[in-house]
């Protein structure tokens, strides 16, 4: 019985190990690998007049996109508790490893925020910033998706106003860091049909590209319209600029070969030709850029910027671990039963001798 004891005991053992390496070290394993990318000085935009800033370092960015925080109409209980832990426990690691200086989370942060109620939005709230808590040194801002408030036509007042406030994210906003020049955008408030979240929005993106063209020296301007540095800006919003299909992308998590041919619908799966074509010409910006989940790293100058992808730990390969441990618990508990089962019974035969 005692040996019995000590077998059980090592298989916990080997069990707990298993669950600690899959459910915590894993993350420090796969995103060690990551780096931050290199800056290519062959690359520097010639056409950019770099001021004399008291701080010139890169500014070091992470970006997010699509977490989809379950709700209570679609999400089950324990696949929320595992995506939401694999979430936290990727984005914490990365906090810890790779210090980034600014966090940038490209909207559908919820799954049901258009339907959820006022309660269960600020559940919805809370649980977001307590899976992405960022320290003191960094900042972290978010932009909308479809899922947070819905698609344009659904939109009403209440719902934009509710994720306005709850997230401090308004539906255009301007993020200055060392010279370098974030325009964060609702997606769904690029319609160009005067409506009370299309209007408000073309007007402030005007205001921002009357700021650029004035601190490159275009037009009459007042003091406060001039930045301390022009730089490119770069555009972040949850759906992509127009194009036709996924068909030009080449990534290891690219879509499925039967999907990469499909056409996007405008204003669904991404923005519109002419909404495209108006954030291009009024902010001429700078272009930056599943089993399989991942994010990007960005270094971000004035005049240059660098992005790499930085994968996570595949759903696959800790499954994967999970069923080769409790193949291998299995058999040694197996083996060493028989084995103290023989000599129990090895013991009373030679007891049982005359």
């Amino acid at each position: 019985m005692r040996s019995f004891n000590r077998c059980l005991i090592k298989a916990l053992l080997a069990a707990s190990s298993i669950i600690f390496f899959c459910e915590y070290l894993m993350y420090y394993v796969v995103l060690l690998q990551c780096r931050w990318p290199d800056l290519d000085h062959g690359k520097i935009d010639p056409g950019i007049t770099l001021t004399d800033m008291e701080d010139t370092t890169p500014v070091k960015v992470m970006f997010l996109s699509d977490t989809h925080l379950l709700g209570s109409l679609n999400g089950h209980w324990f696949d929320k508790l595992r995506r939401e832990w694999q979430m936290y426990r990727v984005f914490q690691t990365t906090m810890t490893i790779h210090k980034p200086e600014v966090v940038f989370v490209l909207g559908d942060i919820f799954d049901e925020g258009l339907w959820c109620s006022a309660a269960e939005f600020n559940r919805y709230v809370t649980r977001f910033n307590s899976l992405f808590y960022v320290p003191k040194s960094t900042r972290i801002y978010v932009v909308a998706g479809n899922h947070d408030m819905g698609f344009h036509y659904k939109i009403i007042p209440y719902l934009n106003q509710r994720f306005v406030n709850g997230m401090k994210a308004p539906n255009v906003r301007k993020i200055s860091i060392r010279g370098n020049h974030f325009v964060l955008l609702n997606s769904m408030a690029l319609e160009g049909d005067g409506c009370f979240l299309c209007r408000p929005t073309e007007i402030a993106l005007d205001r921002i590209a009357k700021q650029l063209q004035c601190t490159k020296g275009i037009g009459s301007c007042k003091v406060n319209d001039i930045l301390k540095q022009y730089s490119r800006p770069i555009i972040l919003q949850h759906y992509p600029m127009y194009r036709e299909s996924d068909e030009i992308c080449h990534e290891l998590d690219e879509a499925p070969p039967q999907l990469k041919d499909v056409k996007f619908r405008e204003r669904w799966e991404c923005l519109s030709k002419e909404a495209s074509e108006q954030l291009l010409d009024v902010l001429k910006p700078s272009w930056r850029n599943k089993n399989n989940p991942s994010f990007l790293m960005g270094v971000f100058t004035p005049n240059n910027y660098a992005v790499s992808k930085c994968y996570m730990p595949l759903e696959t390969t800790m499954i994967g671990i999970y069923v080769l441990g409790i193949i291998s618990i299995v058999i040694y508990l197996v083996l060493q039963n028989r084995k103290i089962f023989f000599r129990y019974r090895f013991a009373k035969l030679i007891c049982e001798r005359p």
